[in-house]
């Protein structure tokens, strides 16, 4: 009763107390991320370095003892132990111990951010999940045009590159071509470092050239994922019927009952 118990309630997400736990979880992930980043501030550090140590080591006993209670408590295992979250767990009070034998592998500690991603159980967000899924679909659907479109954006700054290596030359900076490559990439997608900057006419032309070239390149992703979305927009309602409510999947034979990612009944 007691193992079914603990699993209610760190598992739970419908009972008072599940919820409860999981406000509590969030709050306190919060706090021990905040106690790591404060310790990595020099003046904060030197103040209250003992203070901070001894806030973490709270936060990783109580993550530990969590940790186990969910092992515990699943029930599968092995299966808890190797999934996303159970492996998020673990790297989120590894780092503290490591830290006894290595210095410094207390910072990684920032990875608990990750455990926040249970959020989605406790506000339900994962209602919302069949409309990311449209975004991952178009994504998956688009990757052969990007894989094009990023293959003609390394051959422009590779052959840009080399040019203003010829053009500038080591005495203005441009030490190799490697990284005047670099440089073209900066400018091309409008960053913009200013630690290499072309002096010849000839260089401050060519580069104007790839900034006004940069403006127009930085559309071209966004115009192909636009138009697969509206793409498959136009295809569910043109055929209403033929995709999954849970998870948004459009790719179903006409006479499918069941959805074939996530299963569920199809209207």
């Amino acid at each position: 009763m007691t193992k079914k118990l603990i699993n209610e309630v760190i598992f739970g997400t419908e009972t008072t107390s599940g919820k409860m736990f999981d406000i509590i979880l969030m709050v306190t992930i919060i706090l021990s991320i905040l106690v790591v980043m404060l310790d990595s501030v020099s003046s904060i550090h030197d103040e209250y370095g003992y203070a901070l140590l001894v806030a973490e080591w709270i936060f990783t006993i109580l993550f530990t003892i969590e940790y186990i209670l969910r092992i515990i408590s699943a029930e599968h295992k092995l299966k808890y132990i190797l999934s996303f979250y159970g492996i998020i767990d673990l790297l989120a009070i590894l780092p503290t111990y490591l830290s006894l034998f290595l210095v410094g592998y207390q910072y990684l500690l920032v990875i608990r951010i990750l455990r926040l991603l249970r959020v989605f159980r406790i506000l339900k967000l994962y209602r919302f999940i069949g409309a990311s899924r449209h975004l991952i679909e178009s994504l998956k659907a688009s990757r052969h045009k990007i894989a094009v479109f990023l293959s003609a954006v390394m051959a422009i700054v590779v052959v840009m590159g080399s040019v203003m290596y010829l053009i500038e030359g080591p005495e203005h900076g441009f030490r190799s071509i490697p990284e005047s490559i670099y440089w073209a990439i900066i400018t091309l997608t409008t960053v913009g470092y200013g630690d290499i900057t072309p002096l010849t006419p000839l260089g401050k032309t060519l580069a104007a050239m790839i900034m006004i070239l940069g403006y127009s390149i930085i559309a071209v992703p966004t115009g192909i994922i636009t138009a697969e979305l509206s793409w498959q927009n136009a295809r569910r309602e043109k055929h209403p019927d033929c995709g999954c409510d849970e998870c948004g999947c459009i790719e179903h034979e006409e006479d499918a009952n069941f959805c074939k990612k996530c299963g569920k009944r199809l209207n």
